[in-house]
């Protein structure tokens, strides 16, 4: 074991902190080590090389998956500040390889969700960057790559539609309808609905689900937020077409047992102006890389 020189203290390889931080958000050995791009046996070895060091066990098995124990969660912030100041120092004294500027565009509800993530990561490996966000309804924000005012976006869009095949799919996941806890207006006749402006894919699928189940609803509030949707909801006025990974307490999906049909599948879409720049194409990766790792924490 390799110790600080001049005095006791362990030292304790970037890499062990790496694969125990995707270990940690995926809740997977066999999935972390497609991730790391080592085999499940090497991982293993990792993570017992850690554990033999610190003297405690950080993660507990359970069947196929793996929980933080209370050691490794107390270990789980520490790894990411040391990353973080370890990419810090790096590039202060580093060249870095991509610089530029980004013209990046998003729909408005990813600003608290998916965005601060994205940008922090990619600040801390591409400082060079600049990244000026622009935040618009998705088939604005498709117009805009093609006309060139930006050079990337995502953009939500249903399945089969013809702006979800505009770009590269980077995340798949199931709408579901929305109510309050306990709440009664999935029960009005007809269904009061909160959604987002005309335009929008999720409008758009929840009208589909309900004219094809012959069910008789009307709009009843609208919001280019989610969050002015959100308040209609908290208020037990109506119901709203979320996606599952978003909806916690006061708020539940309703399903056919409250009457209602199943919405389907959205996509988050991204794609990229022809001739982007390096800085475009690394942003492009990152994010890419971003939703992989959603994707598998979601689907442990």
């Amino acid at each position: 074991m390799e110790k600080l020189p001049g005095s006791g203290t362990l030292l304790i390889d970037l890499e062990l902190y790496r694969t125990f931080l995707v270990i940690a958000e995926t809740s997977s050995f066999s999935k972390s080590s497609d991730l790391i791009g080592r085999t499940p046996s090497a991982v293993s070895m990792q993570i017992k090389k850690l554990e033999t060091m610190l003297g405690v066990a950080v993660f507990a098995r359970e069947g196929r998956s793996v929980r933080l124990t209370p050691e490794g969660e107390a270990l789980l912030g520490y790894a990411r500040r040391i990353l973080m100041l370890n990419e810090e120092a790096v590039s202060l004294f580093v060249a870095p390889e991509v610089e530029g500027q980004v013209r990046f565009g998003a729909p408005s509800d990813f600003g608290t969700r998916f965005l601060p993530n994205i940008l922090s990561r990619f600040a801390r490996s591409h400082p060079g960057v600049n990244v000026d966000v622009h935040l618009d309804g998705s088939p604005m924000l498709d117009e805009k790559v093609k006309s060139a005012e930006l050079d990337l976006a995502l953009y939500t869009a249903r399945p089969g539609t013809g702006l979800a095949r505009g770009g590269e799919v980077v995340f798949t996941e199931p709408l579901v309808w929305v109510g309050l806890e306990g709440g009664i207006a999935y029960e009005r006749d007809p269904l009061p609905l909160a959604v987002s402006t005309p335009g929008c894919p999720w409008r758009r699928a929840a009208r589909v689900a309900l004219d094809g189940a012959q069910k008789p609803y009307r709009i009843s509030y609208t919001s280019f937020h989610s969050a002015g949707q959100e308040a209609a909801l908290l208020a037990d006025l109506a119901i709203a077409p979320f996606p599952a990974s978003v909806v916690e307490p006061p708020l539940q999906v309703l399903d056919d047992r409250h009457g209602l049909p199943e919405i389907g599948d959205y996509h988050i879409i991204m794609t990229e102006r022809p001739r982007a720049g390096k800085a475009t194409h690394a942003f492009a990766e990152h994010v890419e890389e971003c939703f992989r790792e959603l994707s598998l924490g979601l689907s442990t």
